[in-house]
């Protein structure tokens, strides 16, 4: 059996979903000097994690677990000597809510939960960690070059037309944001096109793409540019969830036949913000952040 990690401030818990949020993460971490101990779910994270434990195998080790599985999760943190962790990447809505196993430990928190929404069931798992001495801490605290700065950020301003969705946009998408419904909306000559659910915000771009492309022809006075607009929730917990977007978010604009992106500056997180922004200005797409 390997040498457990001595428990101290140089020992950090990583909670890894899916996409390269994790590993931009244990990136952040590494950089700081912090060893990291990875919890990897099985339903979602890349297999590529493997990868980066072995390149280093001193500083980052990977147990795998499934959704549901909490009490391993708990006994993995404290037996590695984890007393802070932090939750990266997504983990998708219908995963939670379809296809989770729970064992005895999360079955008694479900039993419990109000209502089944992800920042109430999110929220009573950070509890649990807390009180078994384990602190979920912010995911930005070592991305916050990430975070979008306010005002455009391609060559490209929003126009007339875009900027007025965008307004409208906004209320819609943080009406919905509060009622932790979805944070993405999708807007076209001031309709409201589509709303995030639990499909998540690609899957919604691209049904509002789809949507127009099947609208009747005779349809032609509507100005068919779709505006995307992404907000994190009024009282957003930083700890999970917080908003972001990236080169897939624009090769799905591109596919839907989106025109604009707006999302909230300081509190979205940007990934690989150079390379996005040059493939949005190679396709006439605008990119603002509000604040």
């Amino acid at each position: 059996m390997s040498k457990s990690f001595a428990s101290d401030a140089n020992t950090l818990g990583l909670i890894a979903g899916n996409g390269r949020f994790p590993f931009l993460l244990l990136d952040a971490a590494r950089a700081h000097g912090l060893r990291v101990v990875v919890a990897a779910i099985k339903e979602e994270t890349e297999l590529e994690i493997n990868e980066r434990a072995a390149a280093e195998p001193e500083f980052v080790r990977v147990h795998w677990l499934s959704l549901g599985e909490l009490s391993k999760l708990i006994e993995t943190f404290q037996r590695e000597g984890v007393a802070r962790a932090v939750m990266a990447g997504q983990v998708k809505h219908k995963q939670i809510f379809s296809s989770i196993r729970p064992d005895w430990r999360l079955a008694k928190l479900l039993l419990n939960l109000r209502t089944r929404s992800t920042d109430m069931l999110l929220g009573a798992v950070a509890k649990v960690l807390e009180d078994e001495g384990i602190m979920l801490v912010s995911s930005t605290a070592y991305l916050e070059p990430m975070l979008a700065p306010q005002g455009v950020l391609t060559k490209r301003a929003p126009s007339e037309v875009e900027r007025g969705d965008i307004s409208y946009g906004l209320n819609v998408a943080r009406g919905i944001a509060g009622f932790d419904l979805g944070q993405t909306v999708v807007i076209a000559a001031g309709a409201c096109v589509a709303v995030e659910a639990m499909e998540g915000t690609d899957a919604t771009i691209l049904r509002a793409g789809e949507l127009f492309r099947t609208l009747d022809e005779d349809a032609s006075t509507l100005e068919r540019k779709l505006t995307v607009v992404k907000v994190a929730k009024p009282k957003q917990d930083l700890r999970f969830d917080v908003p972001v977007c990236g080169v897939p978010t624009i090769r799905t604009m591109i596919a839907a036949g989106a025109t604009c992106l707006c999302v909230e500056a300081g509190r979205t997180l940007l990934f690989d913000r150079e390379a996005m922004v040059a493939l949005a200005d190679e396709h006439g797409i605008s990119i603002v952040a509000e604040a």
